[in-house]
């Protein structure tokens, strides 16, 4: 049991060593609104608008949408434009051959997005998304012109940048062990969008909780009954134990 401890202990050790000579930002914790209709609907809106022109959510189908609030005509009439059925799945028309020509890889799915993207020590995949869509600045050296805090050298553009506008990080020297290093500081705004900071933030907050919530639609009922499943537990366990102390109490 001590070597098993012993051995737990270094590799919980070793993972913070790996994450520690990555490096990167950290991340910011995402808000939490799998459970805000209107929000979960905004972000239904977002997602479609602005995502599934290139990323599919094949694992999802466009009648799920009502969980959210959404009826069949609002669905048929404001999100419905890869296919003209609501039982259909979330899939992009764009051939993934020529995906891959023009942006060098087939955009993956984001049904599972924001389950996969999870970090130990660093956040949830909705942290990481949160995260990644904020932190998009203007790199002239990349092919795309963009470049991102969260994802160093990513291959996608910043397709809501006409949302948040054009920003540059800012950078201040500090030293560290005797060495000279750059830390993030803030943003320089560079062009204004057309949402304030603020808009754009409660925007990518009301895509990622869709998102999160698009990864497992039941998590919130899972939860509920959860709660109920513990608390019938702990009665049957409390019945267990005067079960059992009344049935050896005349037991010599």
């Amino acid at each position: 049991m001590k070597k098993l401890i012993i051995g737990l202990v270094a590799a919980l050790g070793l993972v913070a060593c790996v994450q520690a000579s990555e490096g990167g930002i950290t991340w910011d914790k995402a808000p939490n609104k799998t459970n805000d209709m209107a929000a979960l609907q905004n972000g239904a809106k977002v997602f479609v608008n602005n995502c599934l022109n290139c990323h599919s959510a094949a694992y999802m189908r466009f009648n799920r949408l009502k969980d959210i609030g959404l009826s069949e005509q609002q669905i048929k009439e404001n999100l419905l434009f890869t296919t003209d059925k609501v039982g259909d799945t979330m899939k992009v028309a764009m051939d993934p051959k020529n995906a891959k020509d023009w942006f060098g890889g087939v955009p993956p799915d984001l049904t599972l997005v924001a389950r996969s993207r999870a970090d130990f020590g660093k956040g949830s995949g909705a942290d990481y998304l949160y995260t990644y869509l904020r932190t998009y600045y203007r790199d002239d050296t990349k092919a795309t012109g963009w470049n991102n805090l969260a994802y160093p050298n990513v291959g996608m553009p910043h397709v809501l940048w006409e949302l948040q506008g054009e920003r540059k990080p800012i950078y201040a020297e500090v030293e560290e062990h005797g060495k000279k290093v750059s830390v993030f500081k803030g943003w320089e705004q560079i062009k204004p969008g057309t949402m304030t900071s603020l808009q754009y933030d409660q925007a990518i907050g009301d895509l990622v909780g869709y998102l999160q919530w698009m990864s497992e639609p039941v998590q919130n009922n899972r939860v509920q009954i959860g709660v109920w499943v513990l608390l019938f537990l702990l009665l049957l366990t409390f019945a267990a134990w005067r079960l059992n102390a009344a049935y050896w109490k005349d037991v010599k």
